[in-house]
This record gives structure tokens, C-alpha cells and sequence, in this order.
């Protein structure tokens, strides 16, 4: 039985029985907790859902897109059929139009139509985030250099929130932050999150990690060790709530499903040479069931 299943959904009960209901910039109320962690052993077993199907393919690439092409142009998730980002893609004017939630003349939330103009030559991307930084800093780059040649090294950070840059961004980092470690031969990580959006986000999210921590390792002759996770604003929508209580169902009823085992093709020794192709060929699942599709609405 999958042991991330169980966590993941001890998550969503707590927020749905703990939580409390807030307002926010998107116009979709969220019920919240202020903070929550967990921490997850990879050589145990790979973390992804079973009581609901999570798509490894977008998962992987989106990850790739941001820390190996280092990009933040959608166009290069769309044409490999990936489009979890469209909702933040600037126009081809260089204008990103959203309706959110801001604060009015008294300081209570108004609903707003804001249209920024990043200018043209931002156009088709998300502005200075994610990929955009990981590029600027070389953080890739420096984090898999430390890793191989000064593993005992306490500064192997990757921050994805730079001050200078959060203006020009469409949406900042949510996923801000990672921190690593080497012990014994094992490569651990910490992982932190400003804003999770717990039934589309965290699924993904810790999945793309963990394939993100297999991949490093196996590139740097690690074995792959503890994900440790810390979210400051672990919150469900309102309107995500009757999917998850569904999904908490499926749990009750049935439990969860064996975890599968994930595939890295052997023969890649370096972090840049993974297939970042619409097939994603060097990552595979391995005997991943699942209790199929549930629809969740994206609050932009």
C-alpha cells in the first residue's frame, strides 16, 4: 500500500477539519492551516497518488522545463503538450490579464481586473520566475558541481525567490526553496513552499522532487535518501473540496494501491542529457495503478 497516499490524504482531512476559511487574491475562498511539514523516505518507495491519477509525463517535464532548459517560455511546455502553465502565459502583446482579488480604497478585498504590461519581449513567457532565475544564477549547474566535487559543503542551496526580481514576474515561486544534503552516500533534501494548493500543487510537486532527487543522485553516484517538506499556507478551495472528500473516500473504501517503482534510464550520467522530449523516454513508472481521474479547477 502506498505510505504517500495515507500522508498526503491525513493532509487533506486535517485541512478540511482544522482548516479555517480565508479570502485571498484569486476570488475563490481557501480553507488554510498556517504551516504543516512532512518528510518522506525515497529509498522506501516513490511517491505519487494512487487514490487518483497523477500524470508523471507533465510532471517530469514541467520540472525539467524549470531546472535542466532553466526556460520560463511557455510555448516550450505547450508544444510538448504540457499546459499546466497557459493560465500565467503572457500575451503576445506583452500584457497578462487576470480578474484577482485586491485591496480597495478601505482596505477590503475588491475584485479587480489587473492587465500588467511586461512588455514585448517578455511575451509567451511567465516573466523573471522559476526557470528564468534557475538560468540567471546557475543554480543547476552550481548545485550538481558541489555535489559531485565538495558534497560535505552546508551551503548547497537553491532559491528561486530573489527580491529583485518578484515585480516582473507573473507568479512569484510557490515551490521557493531547496536545501541539500549528502550523508553516507545519500543525497536528502529539503524542500520549502510559500503557498500550496494542496489537490492540484502538492501531488505534483513532491512527485517532480523526488524524480528531481533520483535524477541528481544517479548523475553524482548517490543513492537517493529523505525528502523534507515544509509549507507555510497548505490550503484547499472551496470549489476543491467535493473532489477531495471524494478522493478521501476512495481511501476509506478501498484504501490505496501498491507503489509503483520509478525507472531512470541508466545510461544518463549527466543531469542535461535526460530526454526532456513530448515522450520523456529516460523516466518511466513502473506498475503504477491508480483509482483514475478526478477534476480539480486552477485559481489563477
Amino acid at each position: 500500500m502506498s505510505k504517500w497516499d495515507e500522508m498526503y490524504l491525513g493532509l487533506c482531512d486535517r485541512i478540511l477539519t482544522d482548516g479555517r476559511r480565508v479570502r485571498n487574491r484569486t476570488g475563490t475562498d481557501t480553507v488554510k492551516l498556517p504551516a504543516y511539514s512532512f518528510e518522506f523516505d525515497l529509498s522506501e518507495e516513490f511517491p505519487i497518488l494512487t487514490t487518483k491519477q497523477l500524470f508523471i509525463r507533465q510532471a517530469v517535464l514541467e520540472m525539467l522545463w524549470i531546472y535542466q532548459a532553466q526556460s520560463n517560455d511557455v510555448r516550450w511546455l505547450r508544444e510538448r503538450d504540457v499546459n499546466i502553465w497557459n493560465e500565467w502565459e503572457i500575451d503576445g502583446d506583452g500584457f497578462w490579464t487576470a480578474e484577482q482579488m485586491l485591496p480597495g480604497p478601505d482596505g477590503k478585498l475588491v475584485k479587480t481586473q489587473v492587465r500588467k504590461d511586461f512588455g514585448k519581449e517578455w511575451a509567451h513567457t511567465i516573466g523573471t520566475a522559476y526557470g528564468w532565475i534557475v538560468r540567471k544564477f546557475g543554480l543547476t549547474q552550481n548545485l550538481i558541481d558541489k555535489l559531485k566535487n565538495n558534497p560535505e559543503d552546508r551551503r548547497m542551496v537553491m532559491s528561486l525567490w530573489q527580491n529583485d526580481y518578484l515585480d516582473t514576474a507573473v507568479l512569484p515561486s510557490c515551490v521557493w526553496s531547496s536545501e541539500w544534503d549528502v550523508t553516507d552516500g545519500t543525497l536528502n533534501a529539503w524542500v520549502h513552499q510559500r503557498s500550496c494548493d494542496v489537490p492540484l500543487g502538492l501531488p505534483f510537486n513532491v512527485t517532480q522532487y523526488s524524480v528531481l532527487l533520483s535524477m541528481l543522485a544517479q548523475v553524482c553516484s548517490l543513492k537517493p535518501g529523505r525528502l523534507f517538506w515544509s509549507i507555510k499556507d497548505a490550503h484547499i478551495y472551496v470549489n476543491q473540496i467535493d473532489p477531495i472528500k471524494e478522493q478521501l473516500s476512495r481511501f476509506e473504501k478501498n484504501g490505496s494501491l501498491p507503489a509503483p517503482q520509478l525507472w531512470l534510464n541508466p545510461e544518463v550520467k549527466d543531469f542535461f542529457d535526460f530526454d526532456n522530449s513530448r515522450d520523456c523516454k529516460d523516466v518511466k513508472l513502473i506498475g503504477y495503478e491508480h483509482m483514475g481521474k478526478l477534476l480539480f479547477p486552477i485559481a489563477t
